[in-house]
């Protein structure tokens, strides 16, 4: 029995398992459980605390020590509210400039189109998928920060399969000549995971799995028909902006740029001449809609420029996905940066969409918990935009304990080889 199924199927005492989003603003925790029956993860705790200022830097950790004391906070009131269960396993999400995602695509002849694809053959075809994406995702971190930069694969999911030129879900078994595979990867330096190891060590967690929490948003929502869907996925954090584009049902990269709600924060305090916590407070009132109407004015005035320089971000983040196809015209928003008006005004402005290649005005919408749907919440307290990222980091979990991810089981054993 593998080492997943130990943990997820095995005594009942093994089954819980952690979620935790380290966001630059706030730390959330999910104490979940595996339900068997359902395939589905069962939140049974939820715990939230406030970074100190100097925690997180453009979605990264900056103050390990600070960040292990907030986590701390949020997986204790987590695990109280679980019935002061201890949980020992954990899934971490990551973000940052320097996480990056993209799909790779080999294009493969085969000597005997008669032979059966088998594990060895699809095996060595991932395999040099992967090694073209290592190079590639090198190579372009090496062009951005001017020099070379340790990073390791992090996630990995196959997004399209094609059998001269027939799509498959799963290749093996099928004859044919030419096989093209595409698979998503996103990298993050090492730098980063380090300070993600040493803070799972000193909250007494095990990793899982860390996870591109982009990669997680547009994972984690049921499509109808997934070989049709395409969607834009924006999550605004505090310190980021995690952008992914899916077409036809697979995932073809994520971006991600440091602006986020802190900005609007301090522009806020700058501004009106109040300390940062007394600015968080007003922006979040006034995401609420709980301000007078003229107070509301002023503030919508004051962030103003702020939208736009955010819109310009996202603009230039769409515009590398735009080269060669149509963008997707349906936008998601998540993230506790997505409650702020402007934000949805700044997207719903016709202008900057003549810049980019949209079939028809995009659609925007906000996700919601319910739309995570293989996870359960028994707790009532996940009820906004903001609490979709570290559900849709527990379905990762979820997706690892299925027996029925074959696929994905197939493509975590294949890659191994190429960091070992």
């Amino acid at each position: 029995m593998s080492f997943l199924k130990k943990i997820f199927i095995g005594d009942r005492r093994t089954q819980y398992f952690l979620a935790l989003d380290i966001g630059t603003e706030v730390v959330k925790a999910l104490v979940c459980v595996f339900d068997r029956a359902q395939r589905k993860g069962v939140v049974v705790g939820v715990g939230r605390a406030r970074q100190k200022i100097g925690n997180m830097h453009s979605g990264a950790v900056s103050d390990i020590a600070g960040v292990i004391a907030t986590a701390k906070e949020a997986i204790d009131r987590a695990q109280k509210k679980a019935g002061n269960t201890k949980v020992k396993k954990a899934i971490i999400g990551i973000a940052g400039e320097l996480v990056k995602g993209t799909t790779t695509t080999v294009h493969y002849e085969r000597a005997n189109a008669n032979a059966r694809i088998d594990l060895p053959e699809l095996k060595n075809i991932i395999y040099k998928v992967q090694r073209k994406a290592y190079e590639r995702i090198k190579k372009q971190l090496a062009w951005e920060i001017g020099k070379d930069l340790e990073i390791k694969l992090i996630n990995a999911a196959i997004v399209d399969v094609r059998i001269d030129g027939y799509r498959v879900t799963n290749p093996i078994g099928f004859q044919g000549r030419g096989v093209s595979v595409s698979v998503f990867n996103a990298y993050a330096p090492m730098i980063h995971l380090g300070a993600i190891e040493a803070i799972a060590s000193e909250i007494g967690v095990d990793l899982l799995n860390v996870a591109a929490e982009p990669y997680a948003v547009s994972s984690s929502v049921g499509y109808d028909d997934i070989l049709d869907f395409s969607a834009i996925f924006i999550d605004i954090g505090g310190g980021t902006t995690d952008i992914a584009v899916v077409r036809n049902g697979g995932l073809e990269g994520t971006k991600m740029f440091a602006l986020g709600g802190r900005a609007f924060t301090k522009r806020l305090a700058k501004e009106l001449g109040i300390s940062f916590d007394e600015a968080e407070k007003l922006k979040i009132t006034y995401a609420e809609g709980r301000l007078g109407s003229d107070v509301a004015a002023k503030v919508e005035q004051i962030l103003s420029s702020d939208c736009a320089v955010w819109l310009g971000g996202v603009e230039l983040s769409l515009a590398e996905f735009a080269e060669n196809d149509l963008l997707p015209s349906t936008i998601y928003l998540c993230g506790g940066g997505s409650g702020l008006p402007g934000i949805k005004r700044a997207l719903t402005d016709p202008s900057w969409v003549r810049h980019l290649p949209f079939a028809k005005a995009p659609r925007i919408s906000f996700l919601q918990p319910r739309d995570i749907v293989r996870i359960i919440d028994r707790t009532a307290e996940l009820v906004t935009p903001q609490d979709v990222t570290p559900m849709a980091l527990a379905t990762l979990a979820v997706d690892m304990a299925d027996e029925e991810q074959i696929m994905a089981s197939l493509i975590r054993k294949a890659l191994r080889t190429i960091h070992e």
